[in-house]
């Protein structure tokens, strides 16, 4: 379809207009004043224009405080902004950016008034996250110079904008908005019109499983939101992030993107609404999944869900020597957490080559960590003398607790732990490191299902906080506080969950990486631009496909399939893009290609 001719001028926009003084409007305002721009700040009422100055003069003050501005660039900034409570102070602009609630009727009458102030010229951009830009650009008098320019929360310090083009856009009016989010300093990211975009296409659906998990009871709120800091490096868990952007925004977002996919994954999950229709909206309501000190305040206080102190009212079992089967990575790396923290440890591998080289991995470790200075040459060789390799599980027959992390293939695991229970001592605890197995399966394998815990561990186990303690229905209480004793002595961070699929983590982390890929598949975006979303826009530490090809293909595949078979929803089903560069052998860094080329190692 063709674009008709357009009127706007392809030089850099020197005057815009921010419609809709609110959290993101007043920082779309800083960021384009400290750049350099005349700034007319519109909304409704002298109270929200004159609290939107005082936040710019709060904010750009507390910039000059860390050297981001001088006292000179901040008042030559705060000079450029001027604020009005109607829309035709918007008639100069080169620019509108349009930020006002996500709302098809309020978003349109502001797009009918302006069209009758504006210059035929002026570029129209919507700030929205969740509303078609079709549907408004249609109601336009001229489409084709109206587009979508998604910032991120905090505007000031977040570098992702999504300029977003619906068919109607004018490819000039595309060329003109990115310059300027260039300009900006700015990363600026094509996309196409679909809910969510790109970096809210994947989160709020990542978001909503986890109001799920929380909802149905599987989890606590802190452990859900520990779990995902500390699993998967990101800076905030998200039900604190859904409290941070609005329980209701997330709502009306996700009512968008499952009007548009039907995807169940895209149903808000109903305690949404029920917080929602309570007021309890999150930090701007001072309350929501947790209770802050005040409304708008960060700072959460104890209520009435706060897991008291105290710890377990059962005690764990004492536990002086560790059992560690195998000699992989991961093997090698919680052998090493138990040494550190005093235990006698016995490595058993299928050969004693396997351990022996399991435990030189070890010491290879243990002296990076002397290199770097967080271990003394003395502490680390005492360490390793605690690690005694083998290649008989007979020599766990002192072991208070035995860690099994061998390949993740059930019927492997299940003869591990079927030889455990004939060598083990009565009251020793088996403990699984699987990801994605049913610990109760494990356990079955033994005359002790009550003593079989999960304990999984995150690689490189020395360095990741997090562990996961499973339960099974089988698990007794004092195999349960144990484990959560050792945790405490080997400083992780323990978070319970029951025995199914993913647990917690990889139950929130897998279907937004499966997303991600049907996204390519779906030609919506690139690799390349997915990553850059999902760092730049959530603070990711990895891009979803950087993260695939280090995780390998193969094992994202795995877990996705077994997701699927647990939950029977359609929408976890592993994308076809997927399935086929795992048949094709394309697993990711360890072929030397996945969804990236890599050198072979």
């Amino acid at each position: 379809m063709a674009t008709p001719p357009s009127d706007i001028a392809l030089s850099p926009p020197r005057t815009v207009a921010v419609v809709g003084l609110g959290t993101m409007g007043t920082g779309i305002a800083e960021v384009l004043a400290v750049a350099g721009r005349d700034v007319v700040g519109i909304d409704i009422g002298e109270a929200r224009t004159a609290r939107a100055l005082a936040v710019l003069e709060s904010s750009t003050a507390r910039a000059v405080e860390r050297g981001r501005l001088t006292d000179a660039e901040r008042a030559e900034a705060l000079a450029r902004v001027r604020t009005a409570t109607d829309l035709r102070a918007a008639a100069d602009a080169d620019l509108v950016i349009e930020v006002a609630p996500e709302s098809y009727e309020v978003k349109q009458e502001i797009f009918r008034e302006l069209d009758r102030i504006v210059r035929p010229g002026t570029i129209l951009a919507t700030g929205t996250n969740a509303l078609s830009v079709t549907r408004l650009a249609a109601e336009s008098a001229h489409p084709e110079r109206v587009l979508g320019l998604h910032f991120f929360n905090p505007a000031p310090a977040m570098r992702l904008v999504e300029v977003v083009s619906s068919v109607l856009t004018s490819p000039d009016a595309v060329e003109v908005v990115t310059g300027l989010a260039l300009d900006l300093g700015k990363e600026p990211v094509a996309v196409g019109d679909r809910p969510g975009f790109v970096a809210d296409g994947l989160l709020f659906g990542y978001l909503n499983q986890a109001a799920a998990m929380y909802e149905s009871r599987y989890a606590t709120r802190e452990d859900i939101d520990a779990a995902m800091r500390l699993g998967c490096g990101l800076p905030m868990g998200p039900l604190a992030l859904l409290d941070l952007i609005g329980v209701d925004t997330a709502r009306t977002v996700l009512e968008a993107m499952y009007a548009a996919t039907r995807d169940r994954l895209h149903a808000p999950a109903p305690v949404l609404g029920q917080l929602s229709e309570a007021g309890l909206t999150g930090r701007k309501a001072g309350r929501g999944f947790y209770t802050y000190e005040a409304p708008g305040g960060a700072t959460v206080v104890p209520d009435a869900l706060t897991p008291l102190g105290g710890g377990p009212s059962v005690a764990g079992r004492p536990v002086r020597v560790v059992g560690v089967a195998g000699s992989g990575t991961m093997a090698s790396g919680i052998a090493e957490v138990f040494a550190v923290a005093g235990y006698e440890v016995v490595l058993a591998a299928r050969s004693l080559e396997r351990a022996r080289a399991a435990r030189d991995r070890v010491a290879a470790s243990l002296a990076r960590s002397v290199g770097r200075g967080r271990l003394s040459a003395e502490a680390a060789a005492g360490t390793l003398e605690r690690i005694r390799p083998t290649d008989a599980y007979d020599d766990f027959v002192d072991a208070d607790l035995a860690v099994e992390a061998v390949a993740e293939d059930l019927e492997v695991k299940r003869q591990v732990f079927a030889a455990l229970d004939k060598v083990c001592r009565p009251g020793a605890v088996l403990a699984t490191t699987t990801s994605s197995l049913p610990v109760v399966a494990c356990a079955r394998a033994t005359s002790r299902p009550r003593d079989v815990i999960g304990m999984h561990f995150f690689n490189p186990a020395p360095a990741m906080r997090l562990v996961e303690v499973v339960r099974t229905v089988l698990t007794s209480d004092e195999a349960h506080a144990t484990v959560r004793e050792v945790c405490a002595t080997v400083r992780k961070h323990a978070v319970d969950c029951g025995d199914r699929a993913g647990f917690i983590v990889n139950a929130l982390l897998f279907p937004y990486l499966n997303n991600a890929v049907k996204m390519v598949g779906e030609h919506y975006a690139t690799p390349d631009d997915i990553d850059a979303a999902m760092r730049l826009g959530g603070g990711y530490p990895m891009g979803p496909f950087e993260l695939l090809d280090v995780v390998g293909l193969d094992v994202s595949l795995a877990i996705e399939r077994a997701l699927h078979r647990e939950f029977r929803d359609p929408g976890l089903a592993p994308a076809p893009l997927l399935e086929h560069l795992v048949a094709a052998g394309c697993l990711g860094r360890k072929t030397g290609r996945g969804f990236r080329e890599h050198a072979r190692r």
